[in-house]
């Protein structure tokens, strides 16, 4: 009788109970975890990066202005007008050479300006007109060129300006570590590192992107090269076809 007493005053946890409160748990962490997550904003890290990210920025920024406009200038410089060349033929063999100018002159593409070269040069020897055509060439791949060699720094140097701002980081964090003496915790590192790595993964891509764009020029810019090749030799065969 007196141990039924003593159960009696023990109170009873049944598995429902226990559920309830397991569950109760497991919401109040998974609202804690969507906290952080929310607090943990792109445009926050990007502000805790410090400084080193405004070159960054800039750098992102004119990368992706020199790629749309070099692809646009590129794309249309790839622009073919398919019957271009005969007419170029048609009006040399009918001797109307001035015809056959103001038509390069109105095509105002790259391999129209090298056909005007060639045009203007005839009646002297086969080399000399190689030559100049080649020449126009030449000036006309730099002139699509433009921008390459800022792209191509960028992909380099960007990567390498994100290390210098996460080394300037972590100096900052022991710093701060070393500073706290004997309340210092790992929230304080810890903290700190993540914020000086952010400069690193910035750097890398805003390198990454430089480089793809660069690539893609290049592409582009070897296409033309080979349209030039391709118009050069044509107008040569038809500078050597008997009268």
């Amino acid at each position: 009788m007196p141990t039924n007493f003593i159960l009696a005053q023990v109170p009873q946890t049944t598995v429902s109970d226990t559920v309830v409160f397991s569950q109760d748990s497991i919401s109040a962490i998974q609202s804690a975890a969507q906290e952080v997550q929310a607090e943990l904003s792109v445009w926050d890290l990007c502000l805790k990066g410090g400084f080193i990210m405004i070159p960054l920025a800039i750098l992102l920024i004119v990368s992706i202005y020199i790629f749309i406009e070099r692809y646009l200038v590129i794309r249309k410089a790839q622009s073919e007008d398919a019957t271009f060349m005969q007419r170029i033929k048609d009006y040399i063999c009918n001797g109307e050479i001035d015809s056959a100018k103001n038509l390069c002159r109105k095509n105002g593409s790259p391999y129209g300006r090298l056909i005007l070269k060639g045009i203007s040069r005839i009646g002297r020897p086969m080399n000399d007109v190689l030559v100049a055509i080649e020449n126009t060439g030449n000036l006309e791949i730099a002139n699509l060129g433009k921008g390459l060699p800022w792209l191509a720094t960028t992909a380099a140097g960007a990567p390498m300006l994100g290390f210098l701002g996460t080394v300037i980081g972590m100096v900052e964090a022991f710093f701060a570590l070393a500073s706290a003496g004997s309340s210092a915790n790992i929230g304080v590192l810890a903290g700190g590192i993540y914020e000086a790595l952010v400069t690193t993964v910035a750097g890398l891509a805003v390198g990454i992107v430089a480089l793809f764009a660069y690539n893609v020029l290049v592409a582009r810019i070897n296409g033309v090269m080979k349209l030039l090749e391709g118009k050069t030799m044509e107008f040569m065969d038809l500078l050597n076809e008997p009268a």
